[in-house]
């Protein structure tokens, strides 16, 4: 079965040019219907086959769902609502740092699907980069992984300018280590969130990525 109806990308496309409090109130029932809840729906999909995996998983959809709501507090960029939906299944819940899921983004051009950690403070990025060092051969061979390689290509993230020195020796080895963030991101056409097989082709994304997190959460204990 599809998850969602082809509004989706058409909420989005409009909300792209009309990203202000007057349109978004003559939209919000057409948001709730196309957007709201079916992303709750396949929320609850993706919670349920997640448990499977790993049963400590305790979110629910809602909280599993990213608001449309922007906080703008501190942004250049004033306008109020984001232009794509996510959600985000985690043993760690939601808002904690902790053991990464898997992360499912649909806007009117793309669909993704990452995993990772992609917001890191300088104390764990230290410690990412400390641990990488250390094992630099077990960490080559991750990113070699057939199916991570296939699925995700490699780690995405900022890169730092200038590194400790104590790292620099290492990263003319594996320029990875320049990173700030360590997630890693793979990107569809936004038609693909249309495809029955939908959570199944998440849940392949996750498996592939579990043996780096597995990794990079070592870092951090």
């Amino acid at each position: 079965m599809a998850w969602f109806e082809a509004d989706i990308l058409d909420f989005f496309a409009e909300l792209e040019f009309n990203n202000h409090k007057e349109w978004f109130g003559a939209n919000k029932k057409r948001y709730e219907i196309s957007v709201k809840k079916p992303m709750e729906a396949f929320a609850a999909e993706m919670i349920g086959r997640m448990q499977v995996i790993e049963p400590e998983i305790s979110m629910t959809p809602r909280e599993a769902v990213f608001r449309i709501y922007r906080d703008v507090r501190f942004s250049k960029d004033k306008t109020p609502y984001k232009t794509n939906a996510g959600l985000y299944v985690s043993p760690s819940g939601r808002n904690h740092l902790g053991k990464p899921g898997i992360y499912f983004h649909v806007d009117a051009r793309k669909m993704g699907i990452a995993s990772g950690y992609y917001g890191p403070d300088p104390q764990q990025v230290r410690a990412f980069r400390s641990f990488i060092c250390a094992n630099l051969e077990e960490f080559s061979q991750l990113l070699e992984n057939v199916e991570f390689k296939r699925l995700f290509g490699t780690i995405a993230g900022e890169k730092g300018k200038i590194l400790p020195q104590e790292f620099k020796a290492a990263a003319e080895i594996q320029p990875l280590i320049f990173n700030k963030q360590f997630y890693y991101w793979a990107e569809f056409d936004a038609t693909d969130v249309f495809r029955d097989d939908l959570p199944e082709l998440i849940l392949e994304h996750y498996l592939a990525a579990k043996p780096m997190n597995a990794f990079l959460t070592r870092a951090l204990v």
